[in-house]
């Protein structure tokens, strides 16, 4: 242990973590340390909406609430997930499967050179009003949109859903500069939901996370914040998939956890280790990388991250009716 410490490194603590996530999934001691009164949780989820759709989920046999993480400023990211994979007439009349596409988002903050006095921006704000006009579908709560401030949004997307799509058959949140293979998504929760399958959590499983320690990094979190030497078993935020009724089950466990680690994804496995539920590994979900450019690929692909620029490119090639006359016999070697 002397030695560990003297090599703090990164190689050492995945070392450490690895061995000591099989304390984290038998013991309940983290779910102790960060369980707080109702009353103390509630600042974590009590913000007023600034834009809401209360009957955006109506009378609708809602197979997948889709939270799409933006920022106020992603205008054209939104434009671009609207046109492509996350246009709701194409699901609907297409696929045959009635698809909520909703945008989750905090207050618009200022840029470094507007005055220090306000921090937040209203000529942004009123942009998303008119926006939110046309479109109908942001999602926006009244707390500053910034990387620390990324686990109240996941708190804002299962609330929300708690409270105005509680029967959606499933959740799902993903970044806006994911791509989402729609067709290949729909048809396998169909499957999923035929099959009668709960406690479902899926994506790209990160398995033994140490914390960082690091102050010069982004995800730096303090012992103060995390004093475990490793994190449950998460996916990566960029994209991930659950059930109806694990969405409920997180709702309730997020009623009475400390929400102050602003890692979104590793709170999010915090809070399922709290109701014992286990993330499940899905090879075409790609996590924070891109997936191969290849048919074979985009047979299968659910999703791929870091997808701006190139976003219409690859819906028009992904969704040709050509990839599916392909024959792919070696597909697991593009596995990642």
């Amino acid at each position: 242990m002397i030695c560990w410490e003297e090599l703090d490194n990164s190689v050492v603590s995945h070392v450490k973590s690895y061995s000591y996530r099989y304390l984290i999934n038998r013991f309940t001691f983290i779910n102790k340390s960060l369980t707080i009164p109702r009353e103390q949780a509630r600042r974590f989820s009590n913000f007023r909406y600034l834009l809401d759709h209360e009957d955006k989920c109506t009378g609708k046999d809602v197979l997948l609430l889709l939270f799409v993480k933006t920022s106020p400023e992603n205008t054209e990211r939104r434009k671009a997930i609207r046109s492509t994979w996350g246009n709701e007439t194409y699901i609907q009349n297409t696929l045959g499967a009635t698809v909520r596409v909703v945008f989750a988002l905090g207050a618009p903050q200022t840029k470094k050179e507007e005055p220090s006095w306000s921090k937040r921006s209203p000529a942004l704000q009123e942009q998303l009003i008119r926006e939110d006009r046309l479109h109908g579908d942001l999602i926006q709560q009244d707390f500053l949109d910034s990387f620390h401030n990324l686990t109240l949004k996941l708190i804002m997307q299962f609330h929300w859903m708690h409270s105005r799509c509680a029967h959606a058959r499933f959740l799902m949140t993903a970044d806006d500069d994911i791509f989402v293979h729609m067709p290949n998504l729909v048809s396998y929760l169909q499957d999923v939901s035929d099959r009668g399958i709960t406690d479902f959590w899926t994506g790209r499983v990160h398995r033994g996370a140490p914390p960082i320690r690091s102050k010069n990094s982004k995800y730096y979190v303090s012992f103060e914040m995390y004093q475990w030497l490793s994190y449950p078993d998460y996916t990566a935020g960029a994209a991930y998939v659950v059930s109806g009724d694990v969405a409920d089950k997180i709702y309730q466990a997020m009623l009475t956890l400390n929400a102050s680690l602003y890692i979104d994804d590793v709170f999010m496995g915090i809070c399922a280790n709290a109701i014992a539920v286990s993330p499940q590994e899905h090879v075409f979900f790609s996590g924070e990388g891109k997936a191969p450019y290849h048919l074979c690929i985009f047979n299968q692909m659910m999703t791929s991250h870091g997808h701006v620029e190139d976003i219409y490119d690859l819906w028009k090639a992904a969704t040709h009716p050509e990839v599916k006359t392909v024959p792919c016999t070696d597909v697991g070697k593009f596995e990642r």
